[in-house]
């Protein structure tokens, strides 16, 4: 139904001319963002004074035009009129939008934007030479930028109950506690018990040097496997992978390390389930909330879905094995089962959090989340934040970083002033569970159709149950229609519990 039919007696103008405006918000964004991945990927490094200068501009822009009167006046005559389901919900995303931005001064939004973009190759600088102390002066102006950002949409609220809200609006922040705690407390005796088992897993199936050109050969491979859309989309390297763009334009980055090739692999997966998302909003929406991804949990669902349901499968490793030793002499020898079991070892000595395996993975965000929330209240000073950091890794997984490059510097998050952002990592992957076990219980199993790299019929799932729908649905409102419940654990504690009991042999799993 048009907007013209959707409101009769003049209300259809008015929605147009929102929808107009909205557009134009959403450009300006999307202008920035290709800007943004320019500068990670491949912007000149003296670039960067020019950029921080167009990216605030940008940002200034889109901030005027978002919170001016206009907006706000269109808003409350379109919420005392007639909409449908989708016109209702648009206007609910942008209020919710305009409410927070015109709560804060557009001179702080400037100066936030600014101050992320130099913080950068700050961070770049630092991680690249060890050096926390070149990074602290940024990430303490950062954090203060942030506090004072919070402050002005909520008083009276948690600070960071506000920053969070910035990625995961409609789950609250004691949604994302009582689920970090759940695995932590659940997933901690799990580990123990692996740790403790006599059996021993293949863990050297990928062992060796790879080229760097070959390794992107491969992640080409992995694309073209999964069905990425390389007319909407490319690959490229960065320092930290990510994905970004729109439904038109959606990018691809990773990096490759010449004695990691399993982590190139899953790391390849893992983005194409952000992208394959970002491809299947609905083109007719572009530049709406319509046609924009629901926040961080569910994107975030999409990629741990990807990357660990599929990519980590048994039937995965029988259907892609044949392909990586096409590319590789080295893994001739390699069996379906050692690359399965190599893929899905569990070791409590990584440092590294986008290195870790499935489970202690949510031990390093719980150390990133203590840590925040620890930041933006005041209780712990910048200078502090190394030795806590080394401290909380020494208790949760029982090993000390060494550097700061491995440490707290090893995540870009902070220089983008991300706070409240990676605990939407921990409530992906539980939300890929139970959406896996929702189209698994729906069509039938998987394994047969992975094995033989068929990829439609759980694509068309997604498709129809998460990503036609972009924002028309709050968070817990789309878990609910796509799964039949509410929001929970259980399926990635079972799935968790079921795959690594049966891996390790443990009795009581």
């Amino acid at each position: 139904m048009s907007a013209d039919q959707a409101q009769p007696d003049g209300e259809g103008s008015t929605y147009d001319e929102f929808e107009t405006r909205i557009e134009r918000i959403a450009n300006v964004a999307n202008a920035g963002g290709v800007l943004r991945w320019d500068q990670e990927v491949v912007m000149p490094e003296a670039g960067t004074p020019a950029r921080a200068k167009q990216l605030s501009t940008l940002s200034s822009i889109s901030h005027e035009l978002l919170t001016a009167d206009e907006t706000g006046q269109l808003l409350e005559e379109l919420e005392k009129s007639d909409l449908d389901g989708e016109q209702a919900a648009a206007v609910r995303e942008i209020r919710r939008r305009y409410d927070r931005e015109t709560s804060v001064p557009q001179e702080l939004v400037e100066e936030i934007s600014e101050t992320t973009a130099n913080a950068h190759p700050t961070w770049t600088k630092a991680k690249e030479e060890d050096d926390f102390e070149t990074f602290a002066p940024t990430l303490e102006k950062l954090v203060e930028l942030k506090r004072e950002y919070a402050n002005h949409i909520d008083p009276d609220a948690d600070p960071y109950a506000v920053l969070f809200a910035e990625y995961e609006p409609y789950l609250d922040l004691e949604t994302a506690e009582r689920v970090l705690e759940r695995l932590r407390d659940e997933l901690v005796p799990l580990i123990d018990a692996i740790q403790d088992s006599d059996t021993e897993i293949e863990t050297d199936a990928f062992s060796g040097e790879f080229d760097d050109d070959d390794q992107e050969a491969l992640a080409r491979d992995v694309l073209d496997s999964l069905g990425y859309d390389w007319s909407r989309g490319r690959l490229d390297t960065a320092p930290h992978p990510f994905s970004s763009g729109t439904q038109y334009d959606a990018r691809v980055t990773t990096r490759f390390e010449e004695d990691d090739l399993l982590g190139s692999i899953t790391s390849v997966i893992h983005e194409f389930g952000h992208a394959n998302y970002t491809l299947g909003l609905p083109d007719e929406h572009y530049g709406t909330p319509l046609g924009e991804s629901r926040d961080l949990t569910v994107h975030e669902s999409q990629s741990r879905l990807w990357e660990n349901h599929v990519g980590r499968s048994r039937p995965f490793w029988e259907h892609f094995l044949p392909i990586a030793r096409e590319r590789f002499d080295e893994l001739a020898d390699v069996s379906p089962e050692a690359a399965y079991e190599a893929a899905n070892q569990v070791y409590d000595d990584n440092l590294i959090r986008v290195e870790a395996d499935e489970l202690t993975y949510h031990l390093h965000i719980v150390i990133r989340f203590e840590i925040e929330r620890e930041l933006i209240s005041g209780d712990l000073a910048v200078e502090d934040v190394p030795e806590v950091w080394n401290d909380k890794y020494e208790e949760y997984l029982g090993v000390r970083p060494e550097t700061d490059a491995e440490g707290c510097l090893q995540d870009i998050h902070w220089s983008h002033g991300s706070f409240g952002y990676f605990p939407t990592y921990s409530l992906g992957s539980v939300l890929a569970a139970q959406l896996y076990a929702a189209a698994e219980d729906d069509i039938g199993s998987f394994d047969d159709q992975v094995r033989e790299g068929e990829f439609d019929d759980l694509n068309g799932w997604l498709r129809e149950n998460i990503h036609q729908h972009g924002k028309r649905y709050t968070t817990p409102d789309l878990i609910e229609d796509a799964t039949g419940e509410a929001f929970t654990a259980d399926y990635f504690l079972e799935y968790a519990t079921s795959k690594y009991g049966e891996l390790y042999e443990l009795d009581d799993y």
